[in-house]
C-alpha cells in the first residue's frame, strides 16, 4: 500500500516508521525540514519538504498513486485541508485526520473526512483508568452513531446473564475479556468477577447502558 503521511511531529515520526515495516511504501510531508530527524536512520521512505495542502508537494509526495494518507500535522485546519485535497481532489480511498477539537469531529466526518479526536481518546483513556465504572469509547463510526465501548462489570453482574445487555438496536454484547484472554461474546455468558466488556451502542444509548449497568437488583422479593 502506498501511504503519505503529513506531518512530522510525534505522531508522524511513529506511525511512519510503523508503516514502514508493515511493508508499506511510505511518504513523510513536512514542512519543517529538520523534523526529519525524528524518523531515525533506518527509515528508508521518501521525504517531501514541503506543504500537507500545497498540490505539488502532495503530487511530489506520490498522492497519485496513493492508497491512504494520515493529515497529522499540530494543525486541526491543516489536517482538515490535507485529507480533503486527497479526497476530493486526488480521490484517495483511505483518509484520516487527526483533530485536537473534538466538537469538529461530527462535522469533519459529516464531510465524509474519518477523524481521530486526539483530546478526547487521552482524556476516556485517563478516565477509565482513573475510575474503572467509566464507560470509555474505544471506536465510533465515521458517522457517529456507533461506538464501541469497554466497560469493567460491575461486581453485582457477577453470576448474571450478559444477555440482560442486549437490547435491539440499541446494545449489543460483542467480546468479552477474562482470564487474560478475549473472546467474541455468545449467548448464554454469565459474568464474573473482573469482567471486562466490549460492546457496540447506538450513540443515544450510552448513558442508558450507564444505568444498565449500575443497576443492582432486587433479590428475593417483589
Amino acid at each position: 500500500m502506498n501511504v503519505i503521511v503529513v506531518g512530522c511531529g510525534r505522531v508522524g515520526a511513529e506511525l511512519a516508521p510503523t508503516l514502514s515495516r508493515a511493508g508499506h511504501r511510505v511518504s513523510v510531508v513536512d514542512k519543517n525540514e529538520a523534523a526529519f530527524r525524528r524518523l531515525g536512520d533506518a527509515f528508508d521512505g521518501v521525504l517531501i519538504h514541503g506543504s500537507g495542502f500545497d498540490r505539488d508537494d502532495l503530487i511530489s509526495a506520490g498522492i497519485e498513486d496513493a492508497d491512504a494518507l494520515a493529515a497529522v500535522t499540530s494543525g486541526d485546519d491543516t489536517d482538515i485541508l490535507t485529507a480533503r485535497i486527497a479526497r476530493e481532489v486526488f480521490d484517495v480511498e483511505h483518509v484520516v485526520a487527526r483533530i485536537y477539537d473534538p466538537r469538529r469531529a461530527v462535522i469533519y466526518e459529516r464531510l465524509g473526512i474519518p477523524t481521530v479526536a486526539t483530546v478526547t481518546w487521552t482524556t476516556e483513556q485517563v478516565m477509565r483508568r482513573l475510575d474503572p465504572t467509566t464507560v470509555a469509547s474505544e471506536w465510533t463510526a465515521a458517522t457517529g452513531d456507533v461506538v464501541l465501548v469497554e466497560r469493567a462489570l460491575p461486581d453485582h453482574w457477577a453470576g448474571r446473564a450478559l444477555d440482560e445487555l442486549m437490547v435491539a438496536g440499541r446494545t449489543s454484547v460483542s467480546a468479552i475479556r477474562r482470564d487474560a484472554a478475549t473472546r467474541v461474546y455468545s449467548p448464554g455468558l454469565v459474568g464474573q468477577p473482573g469482567d471486562i466488556v466490549y460492546l457496540t451502542v447506538h450513540r443515544d444509548a450510552v448513558d442508558d447502558l450507564r444505568v444498565m449497568l449500575e443497576r443492582v437488583p432486587v433479590r428475593g422479593g417483589h
